[in-house]
């Protein structure tokens, strides 16, 4: 055999062996989920567009009850004209992987765009997390051409963001905040459209920016000026509804949104009375945009109202200025809502909020009700856990003191030694 066969050949041989591994990692779109681990996550992850993944652990409940929605859902994701992949992987196992996205709590669930990961706060069954996802994978600004195209946008849109809708306005106007918030809301651009549609969203003139929150009934409507300052704070304060009900879902999307929480503690937050006082708050919030309102019922979620100062003595409803983190504020003077003019009362709440007279106050020890609720059981006893070995191992390896004197047999003392290395041992 010549040199140059010989050489050939363990060429050849060579490529035998580079060829496998990298075939490994080829992924196809295929509407099944992908389970992976640390040796091909990041090839997954550059090879779409968008890959939608779930961090497990193989004890966590809650990611036993998700996995058949997974399953449900990824073959409907695969067939969008930008499909979306759905993977998994197990960060209990797989370490470096969970610390390198942050992963403290089990499931989180990212949506990777382009390589880029983003938090997943959205609905968790199949049919709306298809639904949810949709809006990643659809143009930043939808074009609509009739009275018809706006319907069926709104309708395919859904409840759960809000949608807005340029009447008349230049798509390249809105165009790089669209971009921006595309995350959190839907945009489109109106082209053409008919009087009935000016008279469907209460438009007295064009152009303008229609704000739409289908899941709490309400639409506003911006017409100018249209500048990027005064837009973009329009989108902000739409992006939430003028009032809020406090769950642990809900919370997280307070997260981004620099604006204080004005928060409402009612005893039951369906009964009739509350729905009243909901719509006083309703009115309040449209004439101060600069606070978040919200509420919660004690009977809903008592542990977080107990994070207040709130006990089934306290009289309610009670409203606290709140930072959305730590630490919150009583206005005095304005402690509890007394039955007769609620209105007058929640003004006069917000007047002395601005004036200063305030007290500041950290939120409760019930608080860890909640941070209980959102990292579960399984990490407090962990972390109980680590705690209590530390104490154990700083207990038994401290030497017992020989007084002066001590006739004792040095026999005795080297059997309890011993022992106790057994002990720590076990």
């Amino acid at each position: 055999m010549t040199t140059s066969c010989v050489l050939l050949l363990l060429i050849t041989l060579a490529l035998c062996v580079v060829v496998p591994s990298i075939s490994g990692h080829e992924f196809e779109v295929n509407g099944k989920v992908l389970e992976l681990d640390e040796s091909n996550f990041d090839a997954a992850i550059s090879s779409f567009d968008f890959v939608f993944v779930e961090f497990y652990a193989p004890w966590c409940g809650h990611c036993k009850r998700l996995s058949p929605q997974l399953d449900k859902a990824a073959p409907m994701l695969s067939g969008f004209k930008k499909p979306v992949v759905i993977a998994k992987i197990n960060a209990d196992k797989y370490s470096r992987i969970a610390s390198k996205y942050e992963i403290e709590a089990f499931p989180t669930l990212k949506i990777f765009m382009h390589g880029v990961p983003t938090n997943y706060y959205g609905p968790r069954k199949s049919d709306l997390l298809v639904r949810y996802l949709r809006k990643f994978v659809a143009p930043d600004v939808t074009v609509l051409e009739s009275d018809s195209g706006i319907t069926e946008f709104v309708e395919a849109a859904g409840t759960y963001f809000p949608i807005f809708i340029g009447v008349g306005l230049d798509e390249s106007a809105i165009l790089n905040l669209a971009i921006q918030y595309k995350k959190n809301a839907w945009f489109s651009m109106a082209k053409d459209f008919s009087e009935k549609t000016m008279a469907l969203y209460d438009l007295d003139k064009v152009p303008a920016l229609v704000a739409l929150h289908p899941n709490f009934n309400e639409q506003n409507i911006f017409y100018g000026p249209f500048e990027d300052k005064f837009l973009e704070e329009f989108i902000q304060q739409c992006l939430l509804p003028l009032t809020l009900p406090l769950t642990g879902e809900n919370l997280k999307l307070l997260k981004n949104d620099k604006r204080k929480i004005v928060l409402t503690i009612m005893k039951d937050e369906k009964h009739y009375e509350s729905k009243e006082f909901i719509k006083l708050l309703k009115a309040a919030a449209s004439a101060n945009r600069d606070f978040i309102f919200a509420y919660v019922g004690f009977k809903q979620w008592q542990d977080f109202a107990e994070a207040f100062e709130v006990s089934r003595k306290t009289p309610l409803p009670k409203m606290v200025v709140w930072d959305g983190d730590e630490v919150y504020f009583s206005v005095i003077g304005s402690e509890s809502i007394h039955s007769e003019d609620q209105g007058s009362q929640i003004t006069l709440f917000l007047e002395r909020f601005r004036e200063g007279k305030v007290i500041e106050k950290a939120l409760g020890p019930s608080f860890l009700g909640y941070i209980i609720s959102l990292l579960g059981m399984r990490m407090v006893y962990i972390f109980i856990f680590l705690v209590a070995v530390v104490f154990l191992i700083a207990t038994v390896g401290k030497d017992e003191p020989i007084e002066p004197g001590d006739t004792r047999d040095p026999s005795v003392t080297q059997n309890r030694e011993a022992r106790m290395t057994t002990d720590k041992e076990d």
